[in-house]
């Protein structure tokens, strides 16, 4: 039986980090997105990344980033994976000698097998919210529906995800991995202890049932 893992995204704070490892989570996400207003600087991500304990994934979030800027801050902060939430090419996500997963906002067109096809290099695939112009981080979820069982690469689901809504997430798309960031917060970038911690309890209920 498969447990599912659990990534919260937009840590701005080091005890937001320790809280949310505390909680039972997997991975913390660090936003490198300037236009985010959950969007850390090298400082500060280094500050977070130090406070943690072993065996966290630390994952750095870019948006269509110029890669001197993502190679910067890979030589700064030391991430164990690196997302890309933009219109970035494959090509493009696989040259930073990291292992990548990449982000694709559920518009109406789009098409999950061909977007599959061409990011096979990814270690998996987040699903999240089109929202026009937002990138992720909407507060807003798709139609679960809209996932297919049939796809190869790890499935990530994001978008309008909290402690209400994501046990049904889970046992209607059967994800590898849930991702939350609005969710868990009491403001843009400030967590909450105990959302992060109702939100754990329930994926891992979740995980069992499934």
């Amino acid at each position: 039986m498969s447990r599912t893992r659990i990534k919260i995204c937009g840590i701005t704070r080091p005890e937001d980090g320790l809280a949310a490892v505390s909680a039972g989570v997997d991975a913390i996400g660090l936003v490198f997105y300037r236009q985010s207003p959950r969007a850390v600087g090298i400082e500060q991500a280094q500050l977070i990344v130090a406070a943690l304990p072993p065996f966290v994934t630390v994952v750095g979030l870019f948006v269509d980033e110029s890669a001197v800027r993502i190679r910067e801050v890979c030589d700064a902060v030391p991430l164990s994976l690196l997302q890309f939430h933009g219109e970035e090419l494959a090509a493009e996500c696989e040259s930073f000698d990291l292992p990548y997963i990449k982000a694709i906002r559920m518009c109406d067109d789009v098409d999950l097998i061909n977007l599959e096809g061409q990011y096979q290099s990814a270690q998996g695939i987040i699903l999240d919210t089109y929202k026009p112009g937002v990138q992720g981080g909407t507060g807003d979820v798709f139609d679960w529906k809209r996932v297919p069982q049939s796809l190869s690469i790890p499935i990530i689901l994001a978008g309008g995800l909290d402690a209400t809504n994501v046990a049904a997430a889970i046992e209607q798309t059967k994800p590898y991995g849930v991702d939350v960031s609005g969710g868990v917060e009491v403001q843009p970038g400030i967590k909450s202890d105990k959302k992060m911690q109702n939100f754990v309890i329930r994926v891992h209920s979740a995980s069992v049932k499934n």
